[in-house]
């Protein structure tokens, strides 16, 4: 995207937010959700996954949430995905998806699903 000077998302951060899209969840639950998403392609380990949520919550993609643990656990963290969050996430997908449709232009891939 021309004049577009927002950073590319690593493939964990774009799965962390993917996975924060349908609303908070705690760092297991990311985790599970991003292995179920990708079709087991992407097992995000302990020190990726929270490396990965302390950079996007500091560059503000990601912010911490107060919570009541449902099963009573105070050490479990909660996650949410902000504005800037979503709107990161939608401009690496549509980075993606023009890559897609280049590489179906040049026959590098067949039409349907990618």
């Amino acid at each position: 995207m021309a004049g577009d000077d927002t950073p590319a998302l690593s493939t964990a951060a774009l799965h962390v937010l993917l996975a924060l899209g349908d609303g908070p969840r705690h760092g297991y639950a990311i985790m599970q959700t991003v292995a179920t998403e990708s079709g087991g392609t992407v097992q995000l380990g302990p020190t990726t996954l929270y490396r990965t949520l302390r950079t996007l919550h500091d560059a503000g993609l990601v912010s911490e949430m107060p919570h009541e643990d449902p099963t009573g656990d105070t050490r479990r963290r909660y996650y949410q995905i902000t504005e800037a969050g979503q709107r990161a996430a939608g401009t690496q997908l549509r980075r993606l998806q023009a890559l897609i449709d280049t590489a179906r232009a040049k026959r590098l891939l067949r039409p349907g699903p990618a």
